[in-house]
């Protein structure tokens, strides 16, 4: 420093410094010291650190030939340019086109080697510590579990990459000009499906993470430990996990590129575009798996997030694989509110309505309404928004599967807004069956509406597509009226015919008209005719009427027959509440139940000529149309019960009633319960007062009885025991009546629709929602029965399962 100090003295300048001579300073880095070599290329004791080291003095930057090593640790000099890395002679061969080919290469080489050392990374520094039992945080039940979870199946996609990797490599190593890659990628990008679920599992995995790292401290101390190792390059776990998806998504722009400055001649003209489209193709399911995981995921929260309260817990499935949120929005209570608090959500088989709410400080979300199954929902304003006809974006429902919807327009609910934001725009949530309410909420815009309308018809109908398992057709329609409605209805002649009760007579209708113009016509004057039934082999027509029983000749149905005609005339043989016919221990009888609030008197008739089977003017037909008695008492029994059904078994009859399903003995007319009491898996049957369970019908099997009450169905064996352990079918409505299609399907009949039930699981399989339902008459064939259409007309229709089942 005397030097220096002697020059500025000598200086004919005025004493002030206007410089720094670098070379004779100290380095400005504190870490900096003479026995190591500085980071700073401009370090003043650069030349001495080298000397010191026995270091060769260098240039700076030099170029050098790529070793294209695959693990090669030195990680500049993979991640030079290509320019740089070959010589000036081959440089200077190739066209700039060619360069610019060769740099996309190159980095698409080197890249594809460091995606391989980051999935080492993760094997290495997070994988098989974890695995470790002796520093492994993760308690051992549930340390491979977590593995899986978090880290996925990323070791399979390292298999595949490192061998694409080594192919990549030695493709340069055999020139410095690389030709094509368009053939390894080929080869390779058929076993890119453990990309797929890797990405399915990806946010299962960042969510189970970050789970673990909040409540397991000692998990949360090796998080932050490994992350501050140098391996990790100042990564956090999640910035290695997003690797693999980022990676295949950047293929498809390097193979660009590489096709785009390839010559015509070039295989890769050929091989590159095939890659890429597969590739997409990759990706493609990559994006859908996530999808639907992401959907699963949010579904699991809000399954986890939801509080019932008062509300019963209704079990929605949201964790199952398949379950799908189509749409969400939120909608206000009143139009005039300014805050829309009620969140609506539409899945793909119900629709959710829950409040948020802050508890103690914390958001909960509480169930608002109870859910509704889509097949159950109705949506009042449907119409209103979207009338028929008008050509709207939404398909109105061609299947019959679909809900009616009530067919009345609201004021002021009209497509365009009917009254702007101080009416609002409603939406009212109809949900038929037990527990059903209906209830007004109100979008926000007419768009939103409309969106909801689309949603839920587009998802009506696709519920209705999969669950199509009949064929549904109309056998009478534009006839009966909300004057004169149908009762009853029993097929004759082969099915050909329809015999149909009323309360002001008896009809006859062809099932398929000749003439189209055909309508009904009434052939018997009975009033109030509420049950038919038809001993075809007998020739004789039952009807009930007005309480009383009466018997008629079948040729009472001849059209052509007279008015006056005897045979229009029926035979009363007793008064009764209720009938049936059917078959017992081998014999045909007809039952006709009175029935009181107290007990009920069964009396069983039997045809008296059993041998006139098709014998259109036998002598039975003649007794018959002389008025003369053509059933003749069989049994009769008394059971101190209100009953409500009676049932034909093989040799015994059942009888349903305030006390359950009662058989009964016609030899010894022994009557005793068809449950036996001793079995408690029963008693939620013996809990349910008298006055809201009623058996409807029995059914048996093989070895089992299907009972079927207005509340659930379950099976018994022939001792009375609960048979298919805790097989149970609790029913969404209030069923009148059941079917059964073979041993596959269960029906139940209430007034706003029918439900379908398997008959293996009891599970739901469809619900077919219409207007004033009503059971007819069941056969192997098919299963009939009346409703009412949008003009408020009876329509009888037939179910036929056949070929769809």
């Amino acid at each position: 420093m005397n030097d220096v100090g002697s020059i500025s003295s000598n200086s004919s300048m005025d004493g002030q410094v206007n410089g720094v001579f670098t070379l004779l300073t100290e380095c400005y880095s504190p870490t900096c010291n003479r026995d190591n070599l500085c980071y700073s290329i401009a370090c003043p004791r650069r030349l001495e650190q080298q000397q010191r080291l026995n270091m060769k003095v260098t240039p700076g930057l030099k170029r050098e030939t790529s070793r294209g090593s695959l693990h090669e640790e030195a990680e500049s000099n993979e991640q030079q340019l290509w320019i740089n890395t070959v010589s000036k002679e081959v440089s200077d061969s190739v066209t700039d086109r060619e360069k610019k080919r060769q740099e996309v290469i190159s980095e698409l080489l080197y890249t594809e080697r460091d995606f391989v050392k980051d999935l080492e990374y993760l094997r290495d520094f997070w994988i098989k510590p974890l695995r470790t039992p002796e520093i492994s945080p993760i308690p051992e039940h549930r340390r491979e579990k977590f593995i899986r979870t978090v880290f996925s199946n990323c070791q399979e996609v390292h298999s595949i990459n490192a061998r694409m990797a080594q192919a990549l490599t030695r493709r340069q190593q055999q020139s410095p000009v690389v030709r094509n890659v368009g053939d390894i990628f080929l080869e390779f990008v058929g076993q890119f499906t453990p990309f797929i679920k890797y990405g399915a599992n990806q946010l299962f995995g960042k969510f189970e993470f970050e789970k673990e790292k909040s409540s397991n401290p000692g998990f949360a101390r090796f998080v932050e430990e490994t992350e501050r190792l140098k391996e990790s390059r100042k990564l956090e776990l999640n910035g290695y996990l997003t690797k693999p998806t980022t990676r295949l998504a950047r293929y498809p722009l390097f193979l660009e590129s590489v096709v785009k400055f390839a010559s015509d001649d070039n295989p890769d003209k050929h091989d590159v575009p095939l890659a890429i489209a597969r590739i997409r193709e990759t990706l493609s399911r990559v994006n859908e798996e996530s999808g639907k995981a992401e959907n699963h995921y949010n579904l699991m929260n809000l399954n986890a997030q939801l509080k019932w309260g008062a509300i019963p817990h209704m079990d929605l499935k949201l964790t199952e694989e398949a379950r799908q949120l189509i749409f969400k929005s939120n909608l206000k209570k009143a139009p005039t509110s300014e805050v829309a608090d009620v969140s609506a959500y539409l899945f793909d088989h119900a629709v959710l309505l829950v409040r948020n709410k802050t508890v103690n400080k914390r958001e909960e979300m509480k169930v608002y309404r109870k859910p509704i199954p889509l097949e159950l929902l109705q949506i009042k304003e449907m119409d209103a928004v979207f009338p028929r006809g008008m050509g709207s974006m939404v398909k109105r429902p061609s299947s019959s599967m679909l809900p009616s919807v009530v067919r009345q327009a609201t004021p002021g609910v009209g497509r365009g807004g009917g009254g702007g934001e101080q009416q609002g725009w409603p939406i009212t949530f109809k949900g038929l069956g037990k527990g059903g309410y209906e209830l007004t909420l109100y979008c926000v815009s007419p768009i939103q509406r409309e969106k909801w309308m689309e949603h839920i018809q587009t998802q009506k109908e696709k519920l209705s597509e999969r669950h199509k398992i009949f064929s549904m057709s109309k056998l009478c329609e534009g006839f009966f009226t909300q004057t004169v409605r149908i009762n009853c209805c029993r097929p004759i002649d082969g099915g050909r015919k329809l015999v149909i009760g009323t309360d002001f007579g008896v009809f006859v209708s062809d099932r398929k008209p000749k003439d189209s113009a055909s309508k009904p016509r009434k052939l018997l004057e009975a009033r109030f005719v509420t049950q038919l039934e038809v001993l075809e082999q007998h020739q004789i027509l039952i009807v009930l009427s007005d309480k009383a029983v009466y018997t008629y000749p079948l040729e009472a149905l001849d059209p052509e027959e007279s008015p006056n005609a005897p045979s229009k005339k029926g035979k009363r043989i007793c008064h009764a509440n209720y009938i049936n016919a059917g078959t017992c221990n081998g014999q045909t009888l007809l039952c006709c139940v009175k029935s009181s609030s107290l007990s009920s008197t069964v009396k069983v008739f039997e045809p008296m000529d059993r041998t006139a089977a098709g014998k259109k003017k036998s002598g039975f037909a003649k007794m018959l149309a002389s008025g003369q008695d053509v059933l003749r008492p069989y049994k009769e029994f008394y059971i101190p019960m209100e009953s409500n059904s009676i049932h034909f078994l093989r040799s015994k009859l059942c009888v349903g009633g305030a006390k359950g399903f009662e058989i009964v003995s016609l030899e010894t007319l022994e009557t005793q319960s068809l449950l036996d009491q001793a079995d408690t898996s029963l008693d939620f049957v013996s809990r349910r007062s008298e006055a809201s369970v009623k058996p409807i019908y029995i059914e048996r099997n093989t070895s089992e009885f299907l009972l079927c009450y207005n509340d659930f169905s379950f099976y018994v064996n022939k001792n009375g025991w609960r048979a298919r352990g805790d097989w149970k079918i609790l029913w969404e409505g209030r069923p009148e009546a059941f079917a059964t299609w073979g041993e596959k399907y269960i029906l139940a009949f209430e007034p706003e629709f029918i439900e379908v039930r398997g008959s293996e699981s009891g599970g739901l399989v469809c619900i077919l929602t219409l207007r004033g339902v009503r059971f007819l008459h069941q056969s192997t064939r098919e299963i009939l029965f009346a409703y009412e259409d949008e003009n408020g007309e009876d329509v009888i229709a037939s179910l036929d399962f056949w070929g769809r089942s």
